[in-house]
């Protein structure tokens, strides 16, 4: 992968990576745009980010792994569903050798939506 540099947009920040991981991450990107085709993209923490009514998801290319970062609740949530994959209170690692589970990402994403339009 190059060298990583401060993205100003989602389109740059993917277009950093080689065609494989590229692929997975317009697959997240396409899914969340599918669900939510007015959330707001943007780079915070020099990662992909998804905002609606504050920070949806996030997502990031690693070494070996896709980085998704739905929060401490979207985590939580789903904690049964990660039996094959590393977590955390605020991120799962998807890895870069397997297909993406595009239908729990969809669910993720549907829980997190919900959330953040119950906010007042």
């Amino acid at each position: 992968m190059k060298e990583m540099l401060p993205y100003d947009s989602m389109d740059a920040y993917i277009a950093n990576f080689p065609q494989e991981v590229h692929d997975q991450l317009q697959a997240i990107r396409m899914v969340v745009k599918e669900i939510v085709p007015d959330a707001m993209e943007t780079i915070n923490y020099g990662i992909p980010t998804f905002k609606l009514k504050g920070n949806l998801v996030h997502f990031a290319a690693y070494k070996n792994h896709i980085g998704f970062y739905p929060g401490a609740s979207g985590i939580k949530a789903f904690v049964p569903r990660f039996i094959d994959y590393h977590y955390s209170k605020g991120a799962v690692q998807f890895p870069l050798n397997q297909p993406l589970p595009l239908d729990l990402i969809k669910e993720i994403v549907l829980f997190r939506v919900n959330e953040n339009m119950s906010k007042p």
